[in-house]
């Protein structure tokens, strides 16, 4: 194919995405405005009225965009919060809104200027896919399944082979740039490796949690003073934990999780029960009093995975690789949705760039998947350190130390608010973890340290400690 358009247009020709879920969609949102052709590839029967696919096994289970997520979300997709909002998806402050009991206790109920937005994930992919697929020059071939890379010259892509269903042929896509959002078992490796590429060992820490998740009607009168409950499972004495979080159309969504063999059940009763054991009792009590409940759905986290391909000197051109292709995220954290969103920011303007310079597509794979690495380097050390915490045989130094002095920012938060807001910004990816060193907070977190090693611990086996009441602030409604 010409790389570039005829006349004045100065895009590329043709872009290629493979998978066409989430991630697959963000980037081919940024796609479009470099390419005068997006075509885009799912393995599932998949429309513009499909919600999540099924190739998406943590799609059923409650989500919230954290905020700086809906922040590069609003640049890719604008307007895309109000639609969700006029839904009845709603939009709150994390600190005012969400009934938050950490192992210290009860979060402060007060503003800390961080908004997030909790939706289905299935309302959530289908006004993207909707948005993706009314742009100009976007092809979507549903039931399509990638078989291989095409080559037209050693060491680079120039398209994929893919088998449309029912067809006895493979069918060959040439294209300029092919972006992989495939996932974890879209098969990725095994279509490098065919190219002759070696590809290295993934990190890979166990997680072992089992997540349980119902949606249900809400109250019909009498909504409750918040749209989100949470509580936080902690290593190694609080194996159990629980969110559930207003979602559209007056519904709730209930995920349940326990390490190990604390596995939530899917029966009624036995749900129920799993909800009453936890420290929160908004949880328990939203479910009890549910209407119209719907199936119950269960998926197991086997481990997270980060896919080493920055470290592949021979990577080849015209090949890129995002979201779950690339580093596969515990769900529990809410990091997934934001990581992919600003992967497709950062290939937004590495494209841009190439672009303005008048430099072609050669050069590009290699840089990208490098900066992707730097990208997940702070999201996966957050959240693969709190992991390691639940083995007691691979718990290193750093992860050791990072668990200490989380067990102190949280025993000082729940009497500080402006430290918790601190947290809250770090969670939610808007500041980097280096707020919470600073001297202000790092002169209490020392002072709490110190007091704690004179009196009991804040935990009991299996439980945090709530205290007697949950506090709220006056502006919480």
């Amino acid at each position: 194919m010409g790389t570039r358009a005829h006349g004045s247009d100065s895009r590329w020709e043709r872009a290629v995405v493979v998978g066409g879920g989430y991630s697959g969609l963000v980037a081919a949102r940024v796609l479009t405005g470099c390419f005068r052709e997006v075509v885009v590839l799912e393995r599932d029967e998949v429309d513009e009225d499909t919600g999540v696919h099924p190739h998406a096994p943590q799609g059923s289970h409650a989500h919230a965009m954290l905020a700086k997520g809906a922040e590069v979300l609003e640049t890719l997709f604008p307007g895309l919060r109000a639609e969700m909002l006029d839904l009845g998806a709603p939009v709150y402050d994390y600190g005012e809104r969400l009934s938050f009991l950490q192992p210290a206790g009860y979060a402060p109920r007060h503003r800390t200027g961080v908004l997030i937005q909790s939706f289905t994930r299935e309302e959530l992919e289908r006004r993207l896919r909707r948005r993706v697929l009314a742009l100009p020059g976007v092809t979507f071939l549903a039931s399509a399944r990638c078989e291989g890379l095409l080559t037209e010259r050693p060491g680079a892509v120039n398209g994929v082979l893919y088998r449309a269903a029912g067809s006895a042929e493979p069918t060959r896509l040439e294209a300029d740039l092919v972006v992989d959002a495939s996932g974890r078992a879209g098969g990725l490796d095994r279509r490098l490796e065919a190219l002759g590429v070696t590809v290295p060992e993934p990190r890979v820490v166990k997680a072992r949690i089992t997540y349980t998740s119902m949606n249900f009607a809400g109250p019909e009168q009498d909504r409750p003073d918040f749209d989100g409950a949470y509580q936080m499972m902690f290593a190694p004495d609080i194996p159990r934990g629980g969110v559930v979080l207003a979602v559209e159309r007056n519904r709730w969504t209930c995920s349940l999780f326990g390490f190990d063999d604390q596995v939530p059940p899917t029966d009624d009763q036995g749900y129920l029960d799993f909800a009453r054991s936890l420290a929160n009792p908004r949880l328990a009590d939203l479910i009890e009093h549910r209407t119209r409940p719907e199936p119950t759905h269960r998926y197991v986290n086997p481990n997270n995975q980060w896919s080493q391909y920055h470290r592949i000197k021979a990577w080849p051109e015209r090949l890129l690789a995002v979201g779950d292709s690339v580093c596969v995220f515990n769900p529990v954290y809410g990091q997934g949705l934001t990581v992919a969103a600003l992967e497709a920011q950062l290939l937004d303007g590495m494209l841009a760039a190439r672009r303005a310079a008048g430099e072609g597509l050669d050069g590009l794979g290699r840089g990208y998947q490098r900066r992707v690495a730097r990208l997940l380097l702070v999201p996966w050390t957050l959240s693969s350190n709190s992991d390691l915490m639940w083995n007691p045989h691979e718990r290193p130094v750093s992860a050791r130390i990072a668990h200490w002095y989380n067990t102190q920012v949280f025993a000082v938060s729940v009497h500080d608010p402006q430290v918790w807001a601190r947290f809250v910004r770090v969670a939610n990816m808007v500041a980097p973890p280096g707020l919470l060193f600073r001297p202000p907070v790092l002169v209490k977190v020392l002072g709490a340290a110190l007091r704690r090693r004179r009196t009991p611990s804040a935990t009991r086996a299996g439980q945090p400690v709530p205290g007697p009441t949950e506090p709220v602030s006056p502006g919480a409604r």
